[in-house]
């Protein structure tokens, strides 16, 4: 048996394991077990983080913290399914606990209405992952460089219309287990001839490898030097989604808000700026980012939060259960093609 439970090993009741029988005949008893040992923050009730959080609770972790000092909007009724329609004016993580809640009453959710940025450092301690959404840049920086030095797992996600992204640190040393084919060596007194034997994969029959896989900080990997010779080499396969990530981000550093739909005339020039003064700051062409993006990163599209939702829900269990190979480091999906791409962003 694999172990990598390094905290008390939780106990799976009779009840539990019935609740999640398809899940621990998916990916294991021991993996379940690492889950339900497991509480999750998740900051922000927007489309995005009502994917997650349902994601997350239907898993089965132990706890998870829904903390957003939002209220309820219309757009918040139409992007998530969590809150009420009746709900508008209310704080968006309390009028989401009673329906997250339902999802699944063996996992313990609870409501914070408090700003993420009053919560001081201690208050992060006491989680094993912590999922940020709808954060500014420098608040994903500080929390990730926080958690990263107390072994807890840091991903990151946002939707911008037709775009999504997922980022995660996972630290130093990730461990897992990954299921693979068992290669079968062949017997010494075998008679096939004078043919050199050759080991064989049996596809009836798996076994369990350990891995360990290394992750860099948010802030090492949206601080790539461009300039070097290495980058300059693999800018021509680099997503243009990265960049135009670190477009997004400084908009919302600057307007503290994200494109809204109401402003498009002004923000639709705003984002032609940025986009000119970031490619700049980062030494690559103006032509890695046409206007055409422009269009379409309005708004919450229900659709991009459900995919970006879910690889970011899969990827937070991939990494509590310590099961499978996790993304490394970013997920990108663009809705407007109907695909994703995994890639790679910082030391090596």
């Amino acid at each position: 048996m694999i172990d990598m439970i390094e905290k008390e090993d939780p106990v799976i009741s009779e009840e539990e394991a019935a609740q999640y029988d398809r899940q621990i005949r998916l990916w294991g008893l021991d993996a379940q077990k690492r889950l339900r040992g497991s509480r999750v923050l998740l900051v922000g009730l927007g489309g995005l983080g009502a994917e997650v959080a349902k994601n997350l609770i239907l898993a089965g972790v132990k706890g998870l913290t829904l903390l957003d000092h939002e209220q309820v909007s219309e757009e918040s009724c139409r992007a998530q399914f969590l809150v009420p329609v009746t709900a508008q004016g209310q704080n968006r993580a309390q009028a989401s606990l009673e329906r997250a809640q339902n999802l699944n009453p063996m996992v313990e959710v609870h409501a914070d209405p408090d700003r993420i940025e009053d919560k001081p450092d201690d208050f992060f301690l006491q989680f094993d992952a912590v999922c940020l959404t709808g954060c500014s840049r420098d608040l994903m920086v500080r929390v990730d460089q926080l958690c990263s030095q107390r072994s807890i797992k840091v991903f990151c996600g946002d939707v911008y219309g037709y775009y999504g992204y997922m980022f995660c640190n996972l630290g130093q040393e990730h461990h897992y287990v990954e299921e693979k084919p068992k290669v079968v060596k062949p017997s010494g007194d075998s008679n096939d001839g004078p043919e050199p034997k050759k080991a064989r994969v049996d596809p009836n029959e798996t076994t369990m490898v350990k891995k360990t896989v290394s992750f860099c900080t948010l802030k090492e990997a949206l601080e790539v030097d461009w300039t070097s010779e290495k980058a300059k080499a693999s800018l021509k396969r680099t997503p243009v989604d990265y960049f135009l990530l670190h477009v997004l981000l400084k908009f919302r550093t600057d307007k503290g808000r994200d494109p809204e739909p109401q402003s498009f005339a002004d923000d639709s020039e705003l984002l032609k700026q940025i986009r000119d003064d970031v490619l700049e700051a980062l030494a690559v062409g103006g032509e890695r980012l046409n206007d055409d993006f422009i269009g379409y990163c309005f708004s919450e599209m229900s659709p991009v939060c459900a995919v970006v939702g879910g690889v970011l829900g899969q990827e937070v269990v991939k990494a509590l259960s310590q099961r499978d190979v996790p993304h490394r480091n970013f997920f990108f999906f663009d809705g407007r093609k109907g695909n994703g791409v995994v890639d790679y962003f910082g030391p090596n």
